[in-house]
């Protein structure tokens, strides 16, 4: 029986594209998968989410904080993969941050038998770092990686103190996401 779903997430508007290969279990929820999705991607769940799947607007509806959440929004948390998805090729977003506007393309590759030697969910796959948090969607983040590159810049000893860190966007670490999705899954309680 193929319980497994093989998604490739693509984070929309960058070039070269930034992405993520996953295989998740068919009856994960979609509150778990946004969780799966922060952690391949390397985001740090500080905003509000939605997933929009077939006409449907998926997301958390018990935020008090969420001013978009109405009637027409359904509960991550209640509706699990395999009760929408059901064909390869099919494609759903995934918005993070709504003031930043990350909007992922989430592709469904593959359906597969589960392999018991594997922990699910995991990373098969990916490319390049996942751009800061806050840092002003994908405009603001090749701007963010221009000034970094370019020691003249005015504004290049500021972005990096504001990135508090040594940031490098080709880094892609499949063995870190892995011990985090790890961690999440003992979690969600798989």
């Amino acid at each position: 029986m193929n319980d497994i779903i093989q998604l490739k997430i693509t984070l929309r508007w960058t070039k070269p594209p930034i992405w993520r290969r996953v295989l998740v279990d068919k009856r994960t929820t979609f509150a778990e998968l946004h969780e799966i999705i922060q952690v391949a991607m390397g985001w740090e769940n500080y905003h509000l989410y939605e997933f929009n799947v077939k006409h449907l607007r998926i997301g958390d509806v018990n935020n008090e904080f969420d001013i978009f959440i109405d009637d027409e929004m359904e509960d991550a948390s209640a509706l699990t993969l395999d009760s929408i998805i059901s064909r390869t090729k099919e494609t759903f977003e995934y918005e993070y941050d709504f003031g930043d506007g990350w909007t992922h393309k989430i592709l469904v590759e593959k359906f597969l038998p589960r392999d018991n030697s594997i922990s699910y969910p995991i990373c098969i796959g990916g490319k390049l770092n996942c751009p800061p948090e806050d840092c002003g969607g994908v405009g603001g983040f090749y701007h963010l990686l221009k000034v970094i590159k370019d020691k003249k810049h005015p504004e290049h000893k500021q972005m990096l103190a504001w990135l508090g860190e040594n940031y490098d966007p080709e880094h892609f670490d499949k063995e870190q996401i892995n011990a985090e999705l790890k961690e999440l899954s003992e979690y969600f309680g798989d």
